[in-house]
């Protein structure tokens, strides 16, 4: 007899109605709701942003810009294909490597720090 009332108010549900128990699950994904706007603004939209800007980047390459690799390697570019790019590093070095690891373009002070 006591196994039938406990499971009498487990089925009923504390005396609440059927409508309630589905606005209480929208109410607990509120919480993960939350949590992916936040990943969303943090870390997902700021990535992003920076692919971008480094697509632009590697699209606006052309002969002679001078840049930096990933790798940290100064070089000016002297020949482009679709996916290579050819580097200057010295006056009779040149070295050829992938499009994407171009990192950035050099600024004009940099080439005095460098020189001096």
């Amino acid at each position: 007899m006591l196994m039938e009332s406990i499971a009498w108010a487990q089925e009923t549900g504390g005396g609440g109605s059927p409508a309630s128990g589905g606005a209480g699950g929208i109410l607990s994904l509120i919480p993960f709701l939350l949590i992916f706007i936040i990943f969303y603004f943090l870390l997902i939209r700021p990535q992003q942003k920076k692919q971008k800007q480094q697509q632009s980047l590697l699209d606006a390459l052309k002969k002679g810009d001078k840049v930096i690799t990933t790798s940290g390697i100064w070089g000016t570019i002297t020949n482009m294909g679709k996916e290579t790019v050819t580097l200057q590093v010295a006056d009779n070095t040149k070295i050829k490597m992938q499009r994407e690891n171009i990192a950035r373009i050099r600024a004009e002070d940099e080439d005095k720090e460098k020189e001096s």
